[in-house]
């Protein structure tokens, strides 16, 4: 039987600007040059191409955080799955408990993202974590269980 590789990603949110993003992704790949372990990063949309270019051709695989499920079309804001994999995403996280909390995404929009990273070649990085409030009150294993 094959052993799997453990998976680290770097969800980096909103905090960090092009070129603080292109720092941290070169400090990035002095650390984990010998790791046994799969690394994919996801900057911020705004840092995807220059940090692509930094890891290009290393052991770091290059996420997105998030993206729409139309291939194109009059979406203002919103980001298809294969703009990133054009500009050299080969993941993408999806259904994150922000993106729930705080923009309404529901079980079938993800399903919907789920879907459409699949059919762009992108491999999807499904969330499936409760909220931190949920965390604190012991609510963690329901939350998970009805995922």
């Amino acid at each position: 039987m094959e052993i799997r590789r453990s998976f680290i990603a770097g969800n980096w949110k909103m905090f960090k600007t092009v070129s603080e993003a292109v720092e941290t992704a070169a400090r990035l790949l002095k650390l984990v040059k010998d790791a046994e372990a799969e690394v994919m990063i996801a900057p911020p949309f705004t840092a995807i191409s220059a940090v692509n270019d930094v890891i290009k051709g290393s052991q770091v695989s290059l996420g997105a955080q998030n993206l729409f499920w139309e291939s194109k079309g009059a979406y203002t804001g919103e980001i298809s799955p294969e703009m990133l994999y054009s500009a050299g995403c080969r993941y993408v996280i999806i259904g994150h408990s922000e993106r729930r909390q705080y923009f309404g995404e529901t079980d079938e929009g993800v399903n919907k993202k789920i879907r459409a990273a699949i059919n762009a070649g992108l491999m999807p990085v499904l969330c499936v974590g409760e909220t931190e409030s949920e965390r604190e009150s012991k609510k963690h294993f329901l939350y998970l269980t009805n995922r």
